[in-house]
């Protein structure tokens, strides 16, 4: 893993060392290029967004979807983040929240859910499998969770959910290159004792959930819609024609 990661920089210093211009999808992303770059002012944000308008029609509930609830979406597989994320929350953060809420549901949602926890499924857990839209889920939930403790990327998890108006709870990986701020825009942890607490918190009190909600759709709205990467787009090409 070693040799493989220490390749994979040379790869990388090189492409940022010959191209006018390299883009990161955050500034997270961009901060590691601009170190291995020899003129950093070739780097550029150029953002993985989402057309929010897309997402402020509420689809219809699905049928028996129940409620109190959380929610976890992602694509499953062997040794994935994702799986990780999920066999957490089972395990060591489900066990936590029942004993002070004990009808608590937990939708997992997305492709190959099925497949990996078909056999948690029970009263209290419903595993979906792959949806054509995982909104009528999401938009319908108390919570949604990115309980990631590893992956890189932008976390599109965070995007939908602030674009729909839900508590997030998250671990700081799960929040990583997103400008949140813990307990204004959503609520981070990362260890099962305080991620059950930071849920618990919102399930008690839901004029917190909706400040928490609302002030993350203002800032997905603001920073990570189309007019946003519209304006980075731009400022690439005036960089490139300048130059």
């Amino acid at each position: 893993i070693e040799l493989a990661g220490k390749e994979k920089e040379r790869e990388e210093r090189a492409w940022v060392n010959l191209c006018e211009v390299t883009t990161a999808v955050s500034e997270v992303d961009a901060e590691y290029y601009r170190s291995i770059a020899d003129d950093p002012k070739r780097i550029h944000l150029f953002s993985n967004v989402i057309d929010v308008d897309n997402y402020m029609k509420t689809p219809p509930t699905p049928e028996g979807f129940v409620k109190p609830c959380i929610f976890l979406a992602g694509s499953f597989g062997p040794n994935s983040a994702m799986n990780m994320a999920a066999e957490w929350i089972l395990d060591e953060v489900l066990p936590i929240l029942y004993m002070t809420f004990p009808d608590l549901h937990f939708y997992l949602v997305g492709r190959n859910s099925g497949h990996e926890f078909s056999h948690r499924a029970g009263p209290n857990i419903t595993v979906t499998g792959k949806l054509d839209s995982v909104l009528p889920y999401l938009c319908h939930a108390n919570i949604a969770l990115v309980p990631l403790k590893f992956e890189s990327g932008t976390r599109f998890k965070i995007l939908e959910a602030g674009a729909c108006r839900i508590p997030l709870v998250s671990t700081t990986l799960g929040a990583e290159g997103i400008p949140v701020t813990n307990g204004q825009h959503i609520l981070i942890a990362d260890e099962p004792v305080e991620f059950a607490n930071a849920i618990a918190k919102i399930l008690a009190n839901q004029t917190f959930g909706d400040m928490l909600a609302e002030n993350c759709f203002q800032l997905v709205n603001s920073k990570y819609g189309v007019d946003s990467l519209v304006a980075e787009a731009k400022s690439i090409l005036e960089f490139l024609d300048h130059d």
